[in-house]
């Protein structure tokens, strides 16, 4: 299995580390390889107005003819 060095860490960052491993009852470095398969398996969801912010734009409803065929209807209607 590949091993995985990473330096230059703020001391601060790895002490919250050590923290979170004990509080989770594992190693550093178990604690390490579950939140980087958390981070990479998990991507982080779209808020809905970032959702919104990724259509594309579209045009306007004058774009767009509407129908309204009311009258044409067989069967019974859905919403009556």
């Amino acid at each position: 299995m590949p091993n995985l060095l990473v330096r230059g860490l703020d001391e601060a960052l790895v002490q919250r580390l050590r923290e979170r491993a004990a509080a989770n009852g594992r190693s550093v470095e178990a604690e390490h390889r579950d939140i980087l398969a958390e981070a990479l398996h998990h991507p982080k969801k779209l808020s809905f107005a970032a959702l919104l912010m990724s259509m594309p734009e579209v045009g306007t409803d004058a774009d767009f003819e509407r129908i309204n065929n009311d009258d044409e209807v067989e069967g019974k209607r859905v919403f009556d």
